[in-house]
């Protein structure tokens, strides 16, 4: 009689030959693998609204403490294109397709795209980014369990890399001045007056 804790290395072998067009989804993948993969995708839309927003603030950071932040939003932009490729890795090895369409990008991402008028306004606007991730990716974390250890291991390392941007961000935005944009002068009766 077998303990509870040795494997029957016979069966094992037998198993993996059955679905090898699976690859890495075998029979001891206990995840609702349609349920993960949707998931995955819409973290990885998420990375890539990020990816685009923090590039887009790389580019229009503007005043005197500009040069700093936009070296810190090119890093974190690289860093969630990293994240995207990752997921968009780990979706092909669960058997799915990675969603890169432009289409629906927003609709799937957590994150909002929005482009902040200053400076602070930028580092405000990818706080919250990264304030939205870290708690997506905590739920999705709590909702994997340990039914996959695997895709659970990499949003693990991604939340982590999500909470020094959002520790990064937040001294940041302790550092730069909050100014309001200049107002736009209009022609009309307060021009002439």
């Amino acid at each position: 009689m077998r303990k509870s804790d040795e494997i029957d290395v016979g069966a094992l072998r037998e198993r993996a030959r059955l679905h090898m067009e699976q690859g890495a989804v075998t029979e001891g993948y206990t995840a609702d693998r349609l349920a993960v993969l949707k998931m995955l995708n819409s973290a990885l839309a998420t990375e890539l609204v990020c990816v685009l927003r923090y590039r887009r603030h790389h580019f229009m950071a503007r005043g005197i403490h500009s040069q700093a932040v936009a070296t810190e939003f090119l890093a974190h932009a690289n860093e969630e294109l990293s994240h995207a490729d990752q997921l968009a890795e780990r979706i092909v090895q669960l058997g799915g397709e990675p969603d890169f369409s432009p289409d629906t990008l927003l609709e799937r991402s957590h994150a909002e795209y929005l482009e902040g008028a200053t400076l602070a306004d930028m580092i405000r606007e990818n706080l919250v980014a990264e304030r939205i991730a870290i708690d997506s990716y905590r739920h999705f974390i709590g909702y994997l369990g340990d039914q996959d250890p695997t895709t659970r291991r990499l949003l693990e390392a991604i939340l982590a890399v999500e909470e020094e941007h959002a520790d990064d961000l937040s001294d940041l935005l302790q550092h730069v001045p909050t100014v309001p944009p200049p107002v736009q002068q209009t022609l009309g009766l307060h021009a002439i007056i």
